[in-house]
């Protein structure tokens, strides 16, 4: 798979952030989510993910990544506890119906948290993921790391734990359209802002979850849009911008993002943002 336009132009949802959930998961899972397909491939690739694989997805979202290990022969096990409209897009995605043969038939997803996903007896995963880029918003890592703490034990000794993060702000052209949700967010006490992500972000998060660093990567990941209004609900449906609709009004962040957006856009009026992920294997102890 590669990177790909996306061309759906799905009506546009009511102004309120309540009653959009659905709608921003379902934009999640058709127009944003195929944008780090790269990473994905490249992490499956490198660990040579297939019929033996057994993965934890953690933060599964909709499920595509799962999707694909699945499609490669892997036993998938997806845990999420932040979105129940994303979960129920993958469930559709992965979960076996009648006379399906495909590989995804035995997938797992779990409305929870990683101790959830295992039954007594069933034998260790083999990798653990964690492909919700950190290294955009403060603190964004924190909640990764009691992840780990939960899902590291649940795998076999020396197992790999794939983390992600952005890469640098100069090599991210989707940066500066992020810094938007920080500008428009400042009147809430304590909201998430931007900050750009630091060399060791990921080694850290790691070893404070007990994991030893074994490698890197970095992988390209352009953001690509069939044209404006694509491209606001994509980059809105990440969740990075909750906090900006909840400080002002839908209507002066989708005002906002698509103004920041100028600078990428196309003579053909796509959206087109070059973006660089950095990816680390950890091994569980």
């Amino acid at each position: 798979m590669t990177p790909t336009l996306a061309r759906q132009r799905l009506p546009h949802a009511g102004p309120s952030p309540h009653a959009e959930r659905g709608a921003r998961a379902r934009d999640w899972a058709e127009i944003q989510e195929r944008m780090l397909v790269p990473l994905y491939e490249a992490v499956y690739d490198r660990l040579e993910v297939g019929g033996g694989t057994r993965l934890l997805g953690l933060g599964c979202g909709s499920g595509l990544a799962l999707l694909m290990a699945a499609s490669r022969g892997a036993a998938v096990t997806g845990v999420d506890s932040s979105s129940p409209e994303r979960l129920a897009l993958a469930r559709e995605r992965l979960l076996p119906r009648d006379g399906d043969t495909e590989p995804r038939a035995g997938a797992r997803i779990v409305a929870g948290s990683p101790r959830d996903s295992v039954a007594e007896g069933s034998p260790a995963y083999t990798l653990v993921t964690a492909f919700e880029p950190i290294g955009c918003v403060a603190g964004d890592s924190e909640g990764l790391g009691s992840l780990l703490g939960e899902a590291a034990p649940l795998a076999g000794r020396g197992a790999p734990v794939v983390l992600v993060g952005w890469g640098p702000p100069e090599r991210c052209a989707t940066s500066a359209v992020l810094r938007v949700a920080t500008k428009l967010a400042d009147p809430l006490r304590g909201a998430a802002s931007w900050r750009a992500a630091r060399r060791d972000d990921l080694e850290e998060v790691a070893q404070r979850a007990g994991l030893r660093p074994d490698g890197s990567g970095r992988v390209a990941c352009p953001f690509g849009y069939a044209d404006v209004d694509s491209a606001v609900r994509g980059l809105l449906s990440t969740g990075l911008f909750d906090a900006a609709v909840d400080a002002t009004d839908q209507a002066q962040v989708d005002k906002e993002v698509a103004e920041a957006l100028h600078p990428h856009l196309r003579r053909d009026g796509t959206v087109w943002m070059p973006n660089v992920f950095r990816y680390l294997i950890a091994r569980t102890p």
